[in-house]
């Protein structure tokens, strides 16, 4: 979209309205770049690092007219610009487009972590052109914002929260308190007051599991603060418009969320109203088994030590499909599916189904229990997808395995060996225990998440297609050591999440993210091809 498609029209009394980010991971930098294409512009950089200033000249001309030393000491409002921390934030300042006049609008973000002195130069480099400014910590966006927005992960959030929402007062104490002393104290809470969340601010995140970030916001910020959560669900990559975002009107009143709205309206996305409750509930439904799933294949094909594109094996529609997505999911940071698999009850039972329907299912296979399988397969395919009769997709398939055949890593082979497709069949098997029916939340899918059930229901809608998977599943033992790596690789993203490890998940995901990595750029551009044509297909 152009920007000046993009501008969003401010209401009356937003024209000085400012939002924060805090975090610049991916989701972060999406967020500020489409909200700088908004209308938001006049760049700046600083950086006070030990008091040093990291960056060009230009740059330090135009904050030292802002920042001058002798205004800090005397003007409460420049502790803005003088802080003790020790981690440098970047600032985001834009202004209205020219059609609105001079009046002011500011949108500020921040990082942290521990590498967040070597980020600094590289969100300077790459927002430069995105009206970027660079301060010393998160209190000062927190501080400065109307609306701020916590973009880290869900097993972060708290203690993010709890460093730059907070406000401490100690009001009962002054009363008791020498005048020396309570003089001193009340000196005390005033500066502390410069690192405090803005008094009636909008404050929310954009965790993929909300019960954490729902509970940090209560206990660590004043009562006065309204707090509206956001979720986009998508990658940083995907096209932001159409897609969904939840916004969750948790404490907050009509006005505030409408100010929360124009201000996402940007995105062009299709906004969807829940709790917190029923956005962790549906976010599992739609993302918890499909993400196992391919974690699962990743694993399996990273213990077999081979790359599923080089065989014959794995080539097709539906392969190709699988393959790309894997090594979509690998391409992210390690993070951005541990939070929802741990930290959301709901997901970590379904993730333990998951495993137990590979294992169950996987037996069936290896002891040529043909009958038991069938019946299996068939009745979880009539609870999930309907039956023949009633059936609950679409009359056209979500999926076009022609259109598929374009998008593989490899050459296609003369002639392709079949597939049982176990990930598959125990993908409807546990949708069917749980009593699960993908199409109720079909407003609230991702992209991901509607390509794995497209593909789940291009073999269960063929009866054809689907027999020949059950038979090859019990007559064709070619690839069952790769089944085998594939029910080792569920059960143990299984027992990583039912122990609530985040370093065992990350230790886990990053040695086979290090296996596949030579092919993440190749594998990016054809999977944003793939969305893409898949996605103008439904239209």
């Amino acid at each position: 979209m152009a920007a000046e498609e993009a501008q969003t029209v401010v209401p009356p009394g937003m024209e000085t309205f400012t939002v924060g980010l805090i975090g610049m991971g991916d989701m972060g930098r999406m967020y500020a770049i489409r909200l700088a294409a908004a209308g938001w512009s006049d760049s700046k950089s600083f950086d006070r690092t030990r008091g040093r200033r990291a960056y060009s000249d230009q740059w330090t001309k135009k904050i030292r007219q802002h920042t001058d030393r002798r205004q800090i000491r005397k003007s409460p409002r420049r502790i803005f610009w003088k802080s003790t921390a020790t981690q440098p934030f970047p600032l985001l300042q834009p202004l209205h487009s020219a059609c609105q006049g001079k009046r002011r609008r500011d949108d500020f973000v921040c990082d942290f972590g521990p590498t967040v002195n070597s980020k600094l130069r590289s969100h300077a480099e790459e927002l430069s052109q995105e009206n970027i400014i660079i301060l010393r910590n998160g209190h000062l966006v927190s501080r400065a914002s109307d609306y701020i927005i916590y973009s880290v992960e869900a097993a972060a959030i708290g203690h993010v929260v709890k460093e730059y929402g907070p406000f401490v007062s100690f009001p009962t104490l002054v009363p008791y308190l020498a005048d020396s002393a309570a003089f001193f104290v009340s000196k005390l809470l005033f500066l502390r007051s410069e690192t405090a969340t803005k008094q009636g601010a909008i404050v929310g995140g954009q965790t993929s599991c909300k019960d954490p970030e729902i509970k940090a916001l209560e206990s660590f910020l004043p009562e006065d603060v309204q707090i509206v959560s956001c979720h986009s669900l998508h990658g940083p990559s995907v096209d932001t418009h159409g897609q969904p975002l939840v916004l969750i009107k948790h404490r907050a009143t009509d006005e505030a969320f409408a100010k929360v709205e124009t201000v996402l309206r940007c995105l062009g996305s299709t906004h969807v109203y829940l709790t917190a409750e029923m956005h962790d509930r549906i976010t599992a439904d739609t993302q918890a088994v499909t993400h196992v799933a391919f974690l699962s294949m990743g694993k399996a094909w990273h213990a077999s030590q081979q790359f599923p594109w080089e065989g014959a094996r794995y080539v097709g529609g539906i392969e190709n499909v699988k393959i790309n997505l894997m090594l979509r999911i690998y391409a992210q940071k390690w993070h951005v599916y541990a939070g929802l698999a741990i930290m959301n009850p709901e997901a970590r039972r379904q993730i333990a189904q998951y495993a137990a329907s590979t294992t169950e299912l996987y037996k069936l296979m290896l002891e040529g229990r043909a009958d038991e399988l069938r019946k299996r397969v068939y009745h979880a395919r009539d609870k999930v997808f309907g039956t023949d009769g009633h059936p609950m997709w679409e009359e056209k398939p979500m999926l076009d395995d022609g259109l598929l055949d374009g998008f593989g890593l490899g050459e296609r082979p003369e002639h392709i060996l079949p597939n049982n497709h176990l990930s598959l069949l125990a993908m409807v098997d546990c949708w069917s225990e749980l009593g699960i029916v993908p199409y109720d939340h079909m407003l609230c899918s991702t992209p991901l998440f509607r390509l794995r059930l497209g593909v789940a229901e291009s073999v269960f809608r063929d009866t054809a297609k689907l027999d020949e998977t059950l038979r090859v599943a019990i007559e064709d033992n070619t690839f069952r050591s790769d089944d085998l790596e594939f029910t080792f690789a569920a059960r143990g993203w299984a027992e990583c999440v039912s122990l609530g490890h985040f370093e065992t998940w990350k230790e886990r995901f990053v040695v086979t993210q290090n296996f596949f990595k030579p092919r993440f750029p190749e594998a990016t551009k054809v999977g944003n091809a793939m969305m893409k044509a898949l996605l103008d297909s439904r239209k």
